[in-house]
């Protein structure tokens, strides 16, 4: 990834204004067959371009919106929501009215939308303070929510000449990109509706399909496909398409409105960051998925809970509890993992058999350091917790940073601390956490392991044959 660029994250395209009415249905209306929503709660938020610059700004990143707005109150309330957001605004004067959407919402299902506004009208000429916002932008996000603002003449052309990259969002209503955008993000539905593509075959076969179709026709750097639960296609130069699926599934979709933007706005900034396409929809895919487990647009308006900074460690102690309860036996083992081989996952299975749970206690990178030399770990403990959990034998990882995992044990408390093998043998001194596991009743056992195999082992035949590991390669 390159050198970060200075200057503000532009978003360009049409906002709305997004009410939400919450409230209780308990009754039918007595002169037509209808529900009755009796009203909780009510918040507004800006929509369109708006939401996508509020959850770029949410990333703690300068954020200037341009858009069009009209001379009436719900203008006023717009530029209101944008700048009390810390969001710089350059409105294009809008004639009309502005557009609203109105949501009447109960148990968490949106059961009317309301849109008011009419038809859009085009905009007036932009200021000169737009363009030259546009000249030293660090990244560019064109949201459009078809209305026509980006249909403006001399709009479209600050943004062609625009050095910083462009990211599009384009909508079926809405105009083709301008020449040099480096990334298109259309979902699926609108993919479909923008080529004409009729949908044949799979979801993956069309996005690939009509994807290349919409590249060629509008001459884009790339297009990425977004695809709801099932991740992103990315869609570029080479003929092989990219999937990213989302980094875990979403076990409860409450409210999907924004992820395309929180989508769009992700990309851009990790453009315009330096990242290349293929790391900018990764890390676009992520952050869409987390806004949608966290509620989507919903969760704007909740109270953020309280930091929880040993995530892991509470879900492991919260697993150790609830085996407990249904009188499980709780296993743990422990390492460093740092390149994980056949020997480890020999380890991992046979520790697995011996219980109802496998915890693994893994050595985090400045205790690997201290165990092992400067030039350890390998792998940064993020990926070697994630390859472990990834395990189908590994029911919970929890990284502890000091020498030895006694306090991790002592917190955890499990029945059977497995090590591998190796520390077995005629002479082999006693493990140094024996004594503490025994203390709660715990016994203390080692597995059969696969001789040879070793991650000193592998770095020194890796160098041997003249290949250089290299931090965090692959």
């Amino acid at each position: 990834m390159g050198a970060t660029v200075s200057g503000p994250l532009v978003v360009v395209g049409d906002a709305l204004l997004d009410r939400d009415v919450s409230g209780v249905v308990g009754r039918v209306a007595p002169d037509a067959p209808v529900p009755v929503l009796d009203e909780r709660s009510a918040s507004e938020r800006p929509g369109g371009a708006g939401l996508a610059a509020l959850l770029a700004a949410a990333q703690e990143t300068e954020v200037a919106l341009v858009t069009g707005l009209a001379d009436d109150a719900g203008a006023a309330r717009l530029a209101e929501l944008v700048t009390g957001a810390g969001i710089e605004l350059y409105p294009i004067h809008l004639p009309g009215a502005t557009a609203e959407k109105i949501r009447l919402r109960a148990g968490g299902q949106t059961l009317l939308r309301l849109d008011r506004g009419g038809d859009p009208q085009p905009p007036d000429e932009p200021a000169e303070a737009v363009l030259e916002l546009l000249s030293r932008a660090r990244a560019i996000l064109v949201s459009d929510y078809g209305r026509g603002l980006v249909r403006q003449a001399t709009l479209r052309a600050a943004l062609a000449e625009a050095t910083a990259p462009v990211v599009w969002d384009p909508h079926p209503r809405g105009p083709a990109v301008v020449p040099g955008v480096r990334l298109a993000t259309p979902n699926l539905t609108e993919l479909r509706a923008l080529t004409g593509d009729a949908g044949a075959g799979s979801g993956l076969s069309t996005a690939t399909r009509a994807g290349h179709e919409l590249r060629r026709r509008w001459r884009v750097g790339a297009v990425a496909v977004t695809m709801g639960p099932d991740g992103a296609v990315l869609c570029h130069s080479g003929g092989t398409p990219l999937v990213v699926p989302p980094p875990s599934p979403v076990a409860h979709v409450e409210d999907t409105c924004g992820a395309g933007d929180r989508f769009a706005a992700t990309a851009a900034l990790a453009l315009g960051d330096g990242a290349s396409t293929a790391e900018a929809v990764q890390a676009a895919v992520e952050a869409a998925s987390a806004y949608v487990a966290a509620g989507g647009a919903a969760g704007l308006h909740r109270a953020p809970e309280p930091p929880r900074p040993a995530e892991a460690a509470r879900s492991a102690e919260e697993l150790v509890a609830k085996v407990r309860a249904d009188g499980g036996t709780v296993v743990a083992t422990g390492g460093c993992f740092d390149i994980l081989h056949a020997g480890h996952l020999a380890t991992l299975q046979a520790a697995r058999r011996l219980g109802d749970c496998l915890v693994v206690c893994l050595n985090s990178d400045r205790s690997v350091r201290g165990l092992k030399g400067p030039e350890r770990p390998v792998h940064p403990e993020q990926d070697r917790a994630r390859l472990l959990a990834a395990l189908d034998c590994v029911d919970a990882v929890v990284v502890f940073d000091e020498p030895t995992p006694h306090q991790v044990l002592a917190r955890l408390r499990p029945d059977v601390w497995v090590k591998g093998g190796d520390y077995a043998g005629d002479g082999a001194p006693e493990l140094p956490e024996a004594e503490l596991v025994r203390r709660w009743g715990g016994r203390v056992v080692t597995v059969p392991f696969l001789a040879g195999r070793s991650t000193t082992g592998t770095i020194s035949a890796a160098r041997q044959r003249g290949l250089h590991l290299v931090k965090g390669a692959v």
